[in-house]
């Protein structure tokens, strides 16, 4: 079986119990996940969530709002690409 078939047969009860692992960085059974695990892990959830998940439900998705919301992130309508400090608040 290749990833592409392997992907394709990731249920979403799997997805989650993966999204799980790599967020605890351990198996539900309390086995700490090795490196290589947590890598392929992370490769199976964000290859799933590309193939199956609508893009705002996705893991780590930014709202960048749109230019007539007026609220746009990475405005660089000045022509540059200098970069602005960043203020937590």
């Amino acid at each position: 079986m290749n990833f592409e078939q392997l992907i394709s047969n990731i249920t979403p009860d799997i997805h989650a119990s993966l999204k799980k692992a790599v967020e605890l960085r351990k198996w539900p059974d309390g086995r700490l996940l090795t490196s290589e695990q947590l890598t392929l892990c992370m490769e199976a959830v964000i290859s799933y969530e590309h193939r199956f998940i609508d893009e705002k439900d996705r893991v780590g998705y930014i709202n960048k709002g749109s230019k007539s919301d007026g609220d746009v992130c990475d405005d660089t309508s000045d022509g540059g690409d200098q970069e602005t400090p960043l203020k937590w608040t």
